[in-house]
């Protein structure tokens, strides 16, 4: 009887021990199916250590990136060079920069400007090219300014002018030397203008308005042509011209329109004299009627 009984009991924990690990393998699978994405995971009241040095990381990484941002440009250039010695070593020396190959927008316009840029020049454009072409387009093409520091070696310096120069009236209105300021007695040259550009001659007529001392400067080895104020008379001799034939066929027209008039006012006073014989007739046979006996008149019969 014992030994059934202790049989019996065994076969009950069993029972109950397999009853319990399905109770933990239901709960393992639902808490598997109902955590959330991006659901932390549990853990006891100590930390675990994966955790704990992601969280370090991070505060880190929160700091250094503030310290980054609040530090000037130079400021962290310096940093990191300060941390890559620490590293890896080397001297403080080796990271100073040599400043003898840098070069401005002002210098790279310098070695890439042209003084007229053609079609051919616009081919295999580099940004140098275009930084300096770009320059070029703001610039105004009608008057130049000179140099004539050197014009006892025949020797002459031309650009053209920029805007303040333009709003200023400096080379049209006011001597284009570069250093004359003079107004009074100015005269424009045409200048055939020869110069070398990359190592290629080309040449350029550009106009000059200079006074007097700075005009013999320019004409100091031989006379330039000066263009003078001939087309405005000459266009005024036409506009002339053409206001008298305007004129001459205003008064034609005027000749006309009178001897138009005049045949209507003379066929009107033909018609008005018409109108008067006939009144005065009406009124001659009116007289007669009433001083004679009436006339017969034929009565037709029906």
């Amino acid at each position: 009887m014992h030994g059934h009984g202790g049989y019996d009991s065994d076969f009950s924990d069993d029972e109950h021990g397999g009853q319990s690990s399905k109770k933990k393998k239901r709960t393992v699978e639902d808490d598997f199916l109902l955590t959330k994405p991006f659901q932390k995971e549990k853990h006891g009241k100590v930390a675990h250590k994966q955790v704990a040095a992601e969280l370090l990381d991070r505060e880190e990484a929160r700091n250094r990136r503030f310290h980054l941002i609040a530090m000037d440009a130079y400021q962290r250039h310096t940093k990191f060079v300060n941390d890559y010695i620490l590293y890896y070593g080397g001297k403080r020396e080796d990271f100073k920069r040599l400043g003898e190959n840098d070069k401005t927008d002002l210098d790279v316009i310098r070695e890439n400007h042209r003084f007229l840029w053609n079609d051919e020049d616009e081919t295999d454009m580099t940004w140098e090219k275009r930084l300096a072409k770009k320059y070029y387009d703001k610039l105004f093409k009608e008057y130049c300014i000179a140099d004539l520091s050197r014009y006892k070696e025949n020797k002459f310096g031309f650009r053209w002018r920029i805007e303040k120069e333009v709003i200023s009236g400096k080379g049209q209105f006011f001597c284009g030397n570069k250093y004359c300021d003079e107004k009074e007695g100015l005269k424009s040259w045409e200048v055939n203008f020869g110069y070398i550009e990359h190592g290629e001659k080309r040449n350029a007529l550009v106009k000059l308005r200079l006074c007097q001392e700075c005009s013999f400067k320019l004409n100091f080895h031989h006379r330039r042509k000066e263009i003078k104020a001939k087309k405005r008379k000459a266009k005024i001799k036409t506009d002339g011209e053409e206001s008298s034939h305007k004129k001459s066929r205003i008064s034609s027209a005027e000749e006309a329109t009178t001897r138009k008039d005049d045949g209507h006012s003379s066929s009107k006073k033909s018609e008005g004299s018409l109108h008067r014989d006939s009144d005065e007739e009406g009124n001659a046979s009116e007289s007669e009627l009433w001083k004679g006996a009436l006339p017969e008149t034929d009565e037709k019969s029906q």
